[in-house]
Order: C-alpha cells, then structure tokens, then sequence
C-alpha cells in the first residue's frame, strides 16, 4: 500500500543503487532510459525516461519500488545500510542486481549481511518473471563472462520475490548499444528487463 501511494502520487522511477566499496556502481548511465523508454512504447505503465540515483541511506528510499544495482568489483554495506535494505525489501520494495562480471563474491557476502536467514535459489525458467510479458525458453545471456551458463537467483518473503540477481548473462549491458551487441541480443535483453519490471510491480 506504501507503494501504491507513491506511485500515484510521483511518476514511477527507477533508481540506480550507489553503494561503497569501490566498485563502478554508476557505469553504463544510459541504460536506465533506455530501458524506460522501451518499457513507455511497449507497455501501458509509464515511466520517467531517466534515473535517480539513491543509497540505502536515503530519506526517500521508499519512493522507488524498483531498485536496480549493477557493477564490476567490490560492494559494502555498512550495518545501517544492510538493515535499511532489509527493511525496505520486506515492506514491499523490489532490488534487481546484476553482475556485470566481477561483483559476485561481494554482493553475495553483503546480502547475507542483509538476510543471514535467506538464500539465493535458483529460478526455473517457468518461474513467471520469465512469461510475465514476454516469454522466454532460456534466461538471456548478453555477454560471455564465465563458462557455464547464464543463472538467475532471487530471495523470497512469504512467497513474494524480493530480490532478483542475474549471473553470466549481463542483461543490462543489452540496454545500451555502447557494445555493438546484435539486434538480436539488444532485444532479448530489453524484452527481460521489462518483464522484471512488470514482474516486480505486480507482486
């Protein structure tokens, strides 16, 4: 209901997460719009064509119900900042995390700091984040990380998915044409990002 409320009272938003720790929370700033636009021109739910950029210390933090994070390297969270992230995640908040290769170890040591009770499961490719909008046979791997392949976890609260965290697919980087990715490629990263946000605004 916190949500609804402001959602009604601000255009929605997504926020880009800056975090410390070293690691290049801010890289690729286009992707955001990018995205927003594709999510306006395909689908009935507007979004603001830009980004805020937000910590877990922020006052306004439960203005966005859609957080986005990405980077390379390290992450930290203070202690404050892991409660203030639980917090927000269980009242209705959603975070979509994805690795833009070298983020691993540390953004899976600073969400158990965040939910030392919860584990990171692994998504069935029927889960319907995967069908909500656009339907997927196999999770999208943009760009070649590590062998294997692509992966997609989530942590849950009472069944609702709370936090989604893509691993060796790099949807993100497919919101931008900086990389000279296929059409192809491009396309089946924005149709994904846009069922995770549809996805996480209907829970």
């Amino acid at each position: 209901m916190f949500f609804l409320i402001f959602s009604i009272i601000f255009n929605l938003t997504i926020a880009r997460l800056k975090y410390e720790g070293g690691g290049d929370w801010y890289n690729d700033p286009e992707i955001i719009p990018n995205l927003a636009k594709e999510i306006n021109r395909r689908t009935s739910v507007k979004v603001e064509e830009k980004e805020e950029i937000i910590t877990l210390l922020s006052e306004n933090l439960y203005q966005y119900p859609f957080i986005f994070m990405t980077g390379h390297g390290n992450i930290n969270f203070s202690e404050k900042e892991a409660k203030n992230l639980r917090d927000y995640l269980l009242n209705g908040g959603f975070l979509y995390a994805d690795d833009d290769y070298g983020m691993d170890t540390a953004f899976r040591r600073e969400i158990k700091k965040v939910f030392p009770d919860k584990e990171l499961i692994e998504l069935p490719i029927d889960f319907p984040i995967f069908h909500i909008f656009y339907s997927f046979n196999k999770l999208p791997k943009i760009h070649e990380h590590y062998e294997g392949s692509p992966k997609a976890f989530g942590i849950f609260h009472k069944k609702r998915l709370i936090l989604l965290y893509t691993w060796n697919t790099n949807i993100s980087d497919g919101w931008t044409d900086r990389y000279n990715d296929p059409p192809e490629k491009r396309e089946e990263a924005i149709r994904m990002g846009i069922n995770i946000f549809l996805y996480a605004l209907s829970q």
